[in-house]
């Protein structure tokens, strides 16, 4: 039976939720831009990110009850996941710092034996049955709610997980193609407040004799573990746990040059800023990237404005640049990643994370990082309980699984200039940038470059290309609410055409409209797109 405190917190909850709801519903005040020049840099490769640029995150609240980890085999999640590949695929999250690893005698055989017939096998015979996926879904909504309403009122219960869970996660990596880094708890202390590491050699010790390939974090915002578990690590200690993490892999066969990542600090802030620069004084040897998290806004008090916010988007600018400067000044040439990012913190917002609205972040974001240089951003969530993830919960995709889809398949590594030189107003309604087409895509000849462009303004607005380029065939995809007059639908049109799976095993055509040479580009309003440029012939990019 619930106690009299939390019907109130989930009272509060809902009123909260439905507060936000008919805040989202308001009109929002725009100002009018009908054209635009933008001006473009072909002959300069600014950045280079990893191939792996764009990557996807499990929610380690999976692992609460081992057998949500089935879902993992539903064959469509594995081919929404397969084709967003190259791409990283992290476990980790405030979950993981509350996990412990507990063997039980109870595990299959998961691992490649470096033949694709062999795999191809496995991948077949740990495929979910439909009645019992089905079955697991229906369960998943329930379950996810409650963690939800347990991370609200600050409650983190201990978990234990066993060979079972690590061989069904490696598995769905393994069968769609993703890099598998998975996030070991940094909650387990010594009685001097150092890292207890024998759990994690129990896992690494399993984990080998599977011959599982993966990389490697330890915890998840550390800044908030006073808060979380009534633990304090400062910066320096941490460092340290990282180097002797980094010397038990050393040690091992397997795992002797295998990826480690972290510290995953919050986006930088008062203390969090201590923390990252200690971390990095006596840890940075022991990582092959640094990590931080970064969300725009609370999930329980943000509205559809700050979604469509210039200013609001501009606020990423300012942490990349504060974040890249502290890395810098203590470890320079270290790489940097977004280990976790989404929309809104506290597990999303209702009613927008989810939505169409939900795509000018998400695809701001890529752009932006991209250009100030960081070389991987992971989002938050594939699948996983709150509301910014990239499926439902009949783990149909999204809209911003759409996206991610496209800018996986057109955008490449290569970062070059753009800029809308005269960007009306202070807010800077049109947001442009450019990458050099993805090699990858056999469809378009060498030199082609990917325009992509955000229009948070609610009229139509003309683009026009700089003259050298003006005579380029175009293909547009652009990508508008499937819901006319509403950005709150959790479909997606391209091009006029609502995209939704095939089947369970079978992603649509994703087609372009091609655009006459010379005509100039129309976005329109409340909407976001992908240009190539097919004939640009970029040096660079050939």
């Amino acid at each position: 039976m619930k106690s009299a405190a939390t019907s109130v917190s989930t009272i509060v909850t809902l009123g909260l939720l439905a507060a936000l709801y008919v805040e989202a519903k308001t009109v929002i005040p725009v100002n009018d831009v009908q054209a635009v020049r933008v001006d473009l840099n072909l002959s300069h490769v600014a950045r280079r990110v990893d191939e792996r640029f764009l990557s996807v995150a499990i929610d380690a609240s999976l692992i609460a009850e081992e057998k949500f980890m089935n879902l993992l085999n539903s064959p469509k999640l594995r081919t929404l996941a397969k084709a967003l590949i190259p791409a990283f695929l992290r476990f980790g999250g405030t979950k993981q710092d509350f996990m412990k690893f507990n063997p039980r005698g109870r595990y299959f055989q998961a691992r490649d034996n470096s033949s694709g017939a062999v795999l191809g096998k496995l991948c077949e015979r740990l495929e979910l049955p439909p009645l019992l996926e089905n079955r697991l879904k229906q369960e998943w909504v329930l379950h996810s709610k409650t963690l939800l309403q347990e991370e609200l009122e600050g409650k983190c219960k201990k978990t234990q997980f066993s060979e079972y869970a690590v061989d069904l996660l490696y598995a769905f990596a393994n069968c769609s193609g993703l890099d598998l880094i998975f996030g070991l708890n940094a909650l387990l202390r010594t009685s001097e407040n150092t890292w207890d590491s024998a759990n994690a050699e129990l896992l690494l010790k399993y984990c080998e004799s599977k011959e599982y390939i993966m990389s490697w974090e330890l915890g998840n915002e550390p800044n908030s573990y006073e808060k979380k578990a009534g633990i304090r690590v400062d910066g320096y200690q941490l460092g340290q746990d990282f180097v002797h993490l980094h010397q038990i892999l050393q040690e091992s066969t397997l795992y002797h040059s295998t990826g480690l990542y972290g510290p995953d600090v919050s986006q930088p802030r008062d203390h969090r800023k201590d923390l990252l620069t200690g971390f990095l004084e006596t840890g940075a040897k022991a990582i092959t990237a640094c990590t931080w998290h970064h969300y725009y806004v609370n999930g329980r008090d943000t509205s559809l404005e700050d979604f469509l916010d210039p200013e609001v988007l501009d606020t990423l600018a300012t942490k990349i640049n504060e974040v890249l400067e502290i890395v810098e000044s203590v470890s320079p040439g270290k790489k940097v990643w977004l280990g976790e990012t989404s929309s809104a913190y506290g597990g999303g917002a209702v009613g927008l994370s989810d939505t169409f609205v939900a795509g000018f972040m998400w695809l701001d974001k890529l752009g932006l990082a991209a250009k100030l240089g960081l070389d991987v951003v992971i989002r938050q969530v594939l699948i996983g309980s709150g509301t910014y993830h990239l499926v439902d919960d009949n783990l149909d995709p999204l809209p911003d699984y759409w996206l991610s889809l496209l800018y996986k398949r057109l955008v490449g590594p290569e970062v070059l200039k753009a800029q809308v030189p005269m960007n009306s107003g202070p807010k800077k309604p049109i947001r442009v940038y450019l990458h050099c087409t993805n090699k990858k895509s056999t469809y378009y000849r060498p030199g082609a470059v990917t325009l992509f462009a955000l229009n948070l303004n609610k009229n139509e607005v003309t683009i026009s290309l700089p003259a050298h380029i003006d005579k380029s065939t175009i293909e547009a995809f652009v990508l508008q609410s499937a819901e006319e007059g509403s950005l709150y639908s959790r479909s997606v049109k391209l091009n006029g055409q609502v995209l939704k799976m095939v089947d369970d095993r079978t992603l649509p055509p994703l087609k372009g409209h091609e655009l006459p040479p010379g005509e100039h580009i129309k976005l329109p309003g409340f909407s976001f797109a992908f240009y190539v440029l097919i004939e640009a012939q970029a040096p660079v990019c050939k």
